[in-house]
């Protein structure tokens, strides 16, 4: 659901013309004829009118796909911060290609209209409409750099996470280890060659060393998963 496709499109404009090339996976451009169809005050504004009305449609598609995508951030805010965690670099690292795509895909368009809305350059019937559309179209852009800003977010947050988490896996290591280090430590005590340990002659000894282990061993378990590392 973080796929953004996008295309080109190409209009050329002239006194009595107007054609509109597509490049890429562009939206189909018949809901314009028929937008312009049903608006006669914006057809009569003559070719004109078309770039008002391409314009129009693209940035309406931005501003669904910005829904779109800020479901899709919302959701892997959510799991983020979850008690169970289950989203992945993965899914974020795609959705920050996509946020790339998309703001490649919004911000050329604002030199053409601020070019379009210079003095001179339309009909001035057409102007409010325009900056109608730049409007818009700078929402747009203030959305999409807060999604930008909202991916660094969550990918910082979720590399915080898995820190604590490699931290926390270490420590459980590490106090695993000191716990079987304390049957290791008796072992190798008692398994010295020495002539005469305490002990040895003792038909107790065994049963000791082992009573040894056991309480040691379970005085540092109790001591570390106190202090939480276990």
């Amino acid at each position: 659901s973080e796929v953004v496709e996008t295309g080109d499109v190409t209009l050329l404009i002239g006194p009595w013309f107007a054609i509109t090339v597509r490049h890429g996976p562009v939206g189909p451009l018949w809901a314009v004829r028929k937008e312009l169809q049903d608006r006669p005050d914006v057809l009569r504004q003559g070719p004109w009118a078309v770039a008002y009305a391409v314009g129009n449609r693209m940035v309406d598609s931005y501003l669904d796909v910005a829904e779109h995508v800020e479901r899709d951030l919302e959701r892997i805010e959510e799991e983020t911060f979850a008690s169970v965690r289950t989203s992945e670099f993965a899914h974020i690292y795609q959705l920050k290609r996509e946020m790339v795509e998309f703001k490649r895909a919004v911000l050329p368009l604002a030199e053409p209209l601020a070019r379009l809305l210079e003095p001179g350059t339309l009909p001035d019937g057409l102007r409010p409409y325009l900056e109608d559309v730049r409007g818009r179209l700078a929402r747009a852009v203030d959305r999409v750099a807060g999604f930008d800003d909202l991916v660094n977010s969550i990918l910082q947050a979720r590399l915080a996470q898995v820190a604590v988490d490699q931290n926390h896996d270490m420590r459980k290591i590490a106090a695993w280890a000191a716990i079987a280090a304390v049957p290791t430590v008796i072992a190798g005590i008692f398994g010295m060659n020495f002539e005469y340990l305490p002990g040895l002659d003792s038909p107790y000894g065994f049963y000791g060393s082992v009573l040894a282990m056991l309480l040691i061993g379970g005085g540092v378990h109790h001591k570390l998963k106190k202090a939480g590392w276990l």
